[in-house]
Order: structure tokens, then sequence, then C-alpha cells
């Protein structure tokens, strides 16, 4: 007797299953480990622009690896044009460097607190534009998830900023450099988001391909900006690789990995569940530091982690089912 058709589909939906979970457990891991990373191995004499040239090479490394591995580069060579790169991987990039840039506007103008939870905001956009460009929609209760993660991620922004002091700007400052940027920012993250899924699942875009294409696009741009900026001038007089150690490249190759994983997320899961990922990876942070440096979670931090966990139970458990039309 013949196996049921569907088997294949479910066995393939399974696997699809057991992959966003292995990708989404790395990128919080990694993500929620970064920060004890960078803030041990990094030191301050190291430019900034030469770590992210360094991490965004990396990345074209590691994705062409990847790509190799996996035998797809010789049909990807042949396939790729420009104007699919353009699209497919140009115009979020070029947001991306956008939004990075309003963000560092906008955290000199706002205390820590108010900067993060505004920027949690971008959850929320990035499921406004995943319902009008691919027409994701999202059920009461996936919502209602959506609502308690942003509550979560309030909550451990608090815990983190509770410890610092605002910066003392006026109202308009405050208004005009902080606030507006940070949440033309969030819209931009949750376009570009979007935009990385579109690419990736309507235009079966590779995840690594995208990959090599942004980061490309990316270091044109942080390049051309050392022309004028204090870390190209810096660069010029001490070299590239000034305050470098060997083990400065441990947390390079792990933001690359990353980022490497952020696209495999968005690709297979979609960006909205790229959120829940990188708010879960708070938690991570927090547990890592109790373990590492013996600071205990703060009590914003305990009760956000239920909130965590409700959310992105409810969010799997409760998914957009398309009604059946009545014959």
């Amino acid at each position: 007797m013949a196996p049921p058709k569907t088997r294949g589909g479910a066995t393939q939906a399974q696997g699809n299953s057991a992959r966003i979970l292995f990708f989404s457990v790395l990128l919080a891991l990694q993500y929620g480990a970064q920060p004890l990373i960078s803030k041990r191995f990094i030191s301050r004499e190291v430019i900034v622009t030469s770590s992210v040239l360094s991490c965004e090479a990396a990345k074209v490394v590691f994705a062409l690896y990847f790509m190799a591995k996996e035998g797809s580069m010789g049909r990807m060579y042949k396939e790729w044009t420009l104007v699919g790169a353009l699209t497919a991987s140009g115009l979020p990039a070029a947001i991306y460097a956008l939004q990075n840039s309003l963000l560092q506007i906008s955290y000199k103008n706002l205390d820590s607190l108010t900067f993060s939870i505004l920027n949690q905001t971008k959850i929320f956009f990035t499921a406004l534009f995943t319902y009008f460009m691919l027409r994701q929609k999202q059920s009461i209760q996936q919502m209602g998830a959506l609502f308690l993660l942003i509550a979560a991620a309030v909550l451990l922004s608090v815990g983190e900023g509770s410890n610092k002091g605002s910066t003392g700007a006026n109202a308009d400052q405050v208004l005009f450099y902080g606030i507006i940027p940070v949440l033309i920012a969030s819209v931009l993250s949750g376009l570009a988001s979007s935009l990385c899924q579109w690419a990736s699942q309507v235009k079966k875009h590779s995840s690594y391909l995208m990959t090599v294409e942004m980061s490309i696009v990316g270091s044109i741009c942080l390049i051309a900006s050392t022309l004028k900026s204090p870390d190209g001038e810096a660069m010029r007089r001490h070299g590239f690789f000034h305050g470098w150690t060997p083990l400065t490249w441990i947390p390079v190759i792990s933001n690359a990995l990353g980022g490497i994983l952020v696209g495999l997320v968005t690709s297979y899961a979609g960006g909205v569940r790229k959120g829940f990922v990188i708010v879960s990876a708070l938690l991570v942070t927090a547990l890592l530091q109790f373990i590492f440096e013996g600071k205990p979670p703060s009590l914003y931090c305990l009760v956000a982690l239920p909130l965590v966990a409700s959310s992105i139970s409810i969010y799997q458990k409760y998914p957009y089912q398309i009604k059946k039309k009545e014959s």
C-alpha cells in the first residue's frame, strides 16, 4: 500500500521546524553572549569601524564557505544578476545603514531606558510590514503574544536602564534628536526585516547570498564614511588593527556567525519570530552575567522571563487559521 501523500509534506514540515528551533537557539545564545564576549576581548583602543569591517568580511567568508559546502555556489553564480542583487539585498542594506545612523543620533540624546523601550517597537512594525508585503496575518492570540513580548522587552529595558542616568538634554532636543529618530529607525528595521523575508521566501533568494551582498554593500557605505569620520582619521593615523590582539577575533567571528544566523532565522521563520529570539537573548545575557560575573538578575528580568516564555508558547500554539469557505 502506497504511503499517504501528506507524509512527505509532514516530514518536511517537521524538518523545517527542527531547523528553525536549532537556528533560533543558536542565535539566542550568540546574541545573549555577544555583549560579554565583546566586553572581555575588545579593548577600548580598538577602532569601532575596523571591528565592524572585519566582521562584515568574516560574514562573506563564512557565507561563501556554507554555499560551497551545500553545493549551491555554481548555480547562484550563473543565476546572479546585479538588478536582482540590488532588489533583494541592496535596498535592505541601505535601509539598515540609515537605521544604524539614526540609532546613533538617538542614543546620544536619550537616556538608555527611554531609548531601549522605544527601540522595542520594531517588533510591532515588523509584524505590520509582513502583513502588508507578505499578507502574513496574525491570529488574535498571536497579537496578544506580541504585546506580551513587547511588555517583556520593556521590563528588560527598565532593568538595564535603571542604573543609568538621563542625558540632561532639553525637551526639543529629546523630541527631534532622540524620540523621532529612534521611532523612524524602528519603522525602517521592520521594513528591512520584511524585505529580507520577502526576498528569501517569495523571490527564493538564498540567505547566504543575501548575507554576502548586504555585507559588501554595507562595507562600501562604511568605507565611504571613513573619508570624513573620526574613525577614518584614527585608522589613517594608527593603522587599521590598532589595539587588536589575537583574542579580538573571537567576538568578531562570533558576531559574524550571528549575522549568518539572523539571515537563516529570517529566511526560515520570518522577521517576527526573529524578534522573539532577540528578546529571549536578553534573558540569556542576564543568565550569563549571573554565571560568569556573579551579577544576579534584576526583579524586572525575573518578571520578564515568564512573559517571554508565555508569548513564545502562545505565538507557536495559535497560528492564524485560514477560514474555509462553506460550499
